[in-house]
């Protein structure tokens, strides 16, 4: 494939109602600036656009909360998170809000060609209303138990547990989380766009033409979503907070959110292009334009067939690619602002970046930046859920950027000023060995392969692939042993003329491997690289990708300046302290603290959640006679297969002694049905009934969650017979 005349590169619209976490940061943030940064490294032309989303029932919701307005709400997030990413080194080319003028222009002009061409559908139809708050709900203010995985954790539009897709209607006991109360069917007139009348564009564009470069999880949950049949998805909602339907005669009608959003990328765009002089045009409507949107795993059905789908009616490209990242959790359980287990960015930045400097005069910086950058991308979700460990940032910092990339960089400075004068020296090809003849070659071939996994955004493995350089410098070091030849060369003998020849060649192919470290980390590292620059007294030209695997990128007998360490230690007080914040400001979710994010553009990785008062974790103590209500009883399974169209339900026979039961459970990614058979189990057998996915359960298996995240059956410690009482 042509290389594109340009690209547009997109990060998922966070949602204006509250500080974000690292779970965004890892999954749309760091990744799309690492590509953004390759890109512009190699001068192509790119521009990366961002914005605050600003409109959905949260907004005003959050409002009240804080006693305030709606303007003030957008106002207040928008330009904290705005400020974060700035900390953090995520270089947008533009930050824009969809509160703008120019987003609702845009946004109204899209929805309006839509609806003149005929593509969009109105219908009368029965809505989940609230009748104590007074209000329609949006998909995210009604909560019930998944028809997929039984989690009750599960809102109108997405199952927090499984992360299936839903709507409204299909949850089970559905409550409002405004009032607490069942909701009622109210009727309105809305606007829909028909999805199924672009279910075939949409197989052979994702299924076909893209299922070899897209990664298998974004194909898959496409997938699943297309064979579930693509119903029609309102447009427009009951709401005076958003952009108005510019239709006559829709008063109290506003955009849904989620359609509003994505059109965000086009609006950002334009302001822009109308900042900088440029035509916003050619990114959105030239086909040489390659279009890449980095979000988290829950927005991929908006981008990849929702917004894909508008983008076809109005006229506009495709995207390429939308590496998706999956969720990242945080010391062995999912993120969540309601709970308050989680780290913002913002605390980060404080505790960190922010710190005040210490008796050496180092602080966070730019190097405490860089090493939450490093880990983000080394433990990237990139295809299955990852986890932030206080203990496994530390660890990944000190043993592999302290030990391996900082302490190559720093040995060669230190030695250059020692046996070099501080001058890079000559490089002898009279008697290059074969020591040095492979560390040329590893520093030409590292360039091709990090080309090629950021090219197809596999950043872990790219961001190995330098520090694996580091660590064959460091090898070759120890092998070339400078320090020891040094005392040849100081001899008068006949061999200390080669000795410095050595020398020489060793340090200044070490020095030649810092220059290429730097270029090639400063898409991820880029306070790094730019410290590297000063200390080799070159300017920022150098990291101009084209120079990646060279071995000429510093003169001999230039000058260097003496070495600065490149990142500081981080102390186990400093570790010890944040687990210790992280426990102690875990909270219990209770009636008026639901997790609440409007749909849409919510996060990168996870969502974000309104931020809540403190409250014991413990649940409430109970009697025995609470306890005894319940009826366990052991059982054997009989049989067992999958539950179709549900990756993880099983559904389970299970032998009770007097009956045998339909059971359905969602283990099957930690078990399969042949694992399942004879195995003996803990049902909750007074439990009413309930159907999922069309098939009625009949009881409950007892499960215990391990240190890994792995479910593990509660059974007996030796057979028993089947239907046995447990007390």
């Amino acid at each position: 494939m042509n290389q594109p005349k340009r690209y547009l590169i997109t990060s998922a619209l966070p949602y204006a109602n509250g500080l974000k976490h690292v779970g965004h940061l890892a999954g749309a943030y760091i990744p799309a600036d690492i590509y953004v940064r390759y890109l512009r490294a190699q001068k192509r032309d790119v521009v990366f656009v961002c914005g605050s989303d600003e409109h959905g029932t949260a907004i005003p919701i959050q409002a009240k909360k804080e006693g305030t307005t709606p303007q003030a709400i957008i106002d207040k997030y928008h330009e904290a998170m705005k400020q974060d990413f700035e900390d953090l080194d995520i270089s947008f080319d533009i930050y824009h809000r969809t509160s703008s003028p120019l987003h609702h222009e845009t946004a109204s002009e899209f929805f309006t060609k839509l609806n003149d061409a005929g593509e969009l559908e109105t219908k009368e139809t029965e809505q989940y209303f609230d009748e104590e708050a007074s209000t329609f709900l949006a998909d995210r203010y009604i909560k019930g138990t998944c028809p997929n995985c039984g989690s009750d954790r599960a809102f109108g539009d997405q199952c927090e547990t499984c992360g299936r897709t839903l709507s409204p209607d299909e949850l089970i006991n559905p409550v409002s989380t405004l009032s607490g109360k069942v909701p009622v069917k109210k009727k309105t007139t809305h606007w829909y766009l028909p999805l199924g009348k672009h279910e075939q564009f949409l197989r052979d564009w994702i299924l076909e033409q893209h299922k070899d470069d897209w990664r298998a999880t974004v194909t898959g949950q496409c997938k699943a979503w297309i064979d579930g049949g693509l119903q029609s998805r309102a447009v427009t909602r009951d709401l005076d907070w958003g952009v108005k339907v510019p239709v006559q005669g829709a008063d109290g009608k506003v955009l849904y959110v989620w359609f509003d959003a994505p059109i965000g990328y086009i609006s950002a765009t334009k302001q822009w292009a109308a900042d900088n002089g440029k035509d916003w045009k050619p990114y959105w409507e030239d086909k040489d334009t390659k279009l890449v949107h980095f979000v988290g795993k829950d927005n991929i059905v908006f981008h990849c067939i929702i917004f894909p789908v508008m983008l076809k009616l109005h006229g506009n490209i495709l995207p390429e690619n939308v590496p998706a990242n999956e969720f990242l959790n945080l010391e062995g359980d999912k993120m969540s602002t309601s709970r308050n287990w989680k780290l913002d960015m913002r605390d980060y930045i404080n505790d960190f970046v922010k710190k005040p400097a210490g008796p050496n005069g180092e602080n966070g910086g730019g190097q405490m930046v860089d090493a939450l950058r490093y880990y983000l991308t080394a433990i990237a979700p990139e295809t299955k859920d990852s986890e932030f460990t206080w203990k496994g940032f530390q660890t990944a910092y000190r043993s592999e950027l302290t030990d391996i990339f900082g302490n190559f960089v720093n040995r060669t400075f230190v030695l250059m000023h020692k046996l070099c004068s501080g001058k890079v020296p000559k490089l002898h090809m009279d008697i290059l060995d074969d020591n040095d003849k492979l560390l040329i070659a590893d520093i030409e071939g590292t360039k091709a392969e990090v080309q090629s996994a950021l090219e197809h955004y596999r950043f872990r493995d790219a961001l190995f692939q330098v520090i694996d350089l580091a660590r064959k410098g460091n090898q070759y070091m120890q092998k070339k042993e400078p320090w020891i030849k040094a005392k040849l060369a100081t001899s008068n003998g006949p061999e200390s003329v080669e000795a410095q020849k050595s020398i020489d060649n060793c340090l200044h192919l070490c020095l030649q491997l810092t220059a290429n470290l730097a270029v090639l980390i400063n898409p991820f590292l880029p306070s790094t690289a730019r410290k590297m620059l000063y200390m080799m007294k070159v300017v920022e030209k150098m990291l101009d990708w084209e120079n990646a695997g060279k071995i000429n990128l510093l003169s001999v007998g230039y000058s260097l300046r003496e070495p600065q360490l490149l990142f500081r230690k981080i102390e186990e007080e400093e570790i010890t302290a944040q687990i210790e914040k992280l426990k102690n400001g875990l909270v219990k979710e209770t009636a008026s603290n639901k997790d609440t994010i409007a749909g849409g553009q919510a996060s990168g990785g996870g969502v974000q959640l309104n931020q809540l008062t403190t409250e014991p974790v413990n649940k409430p103590q109970i009697q025995y006679d609470d306890f005894a209500k319940l009826e366990l009883k052991a059982g054997t399974v009989t049989a067992c297969v999958k539950v179709p169209k549900a990756d993880k339900l099983l559904q389970l026979e299970v032998d009770l002694g007097t009956e045998k039961r339909t059971i359905v459970s969602g283990i099957a990614q930690h078990y399969t049905p042949e694992e399942m058979l004879g195995k003996q189990v803990i049902v909750v057998t007074n439990l009413a009934p309930r159907k999922m996915k069309g098939i009625e359960s009949q009881g409950m298996i007892l499960t215990a969650e391990d240190n890994n995240g792995k479910l593990q059956l509660l059974k007996p410690e030796n057979p028993v017979s089947p239907g046995s009482n447990v007390s």
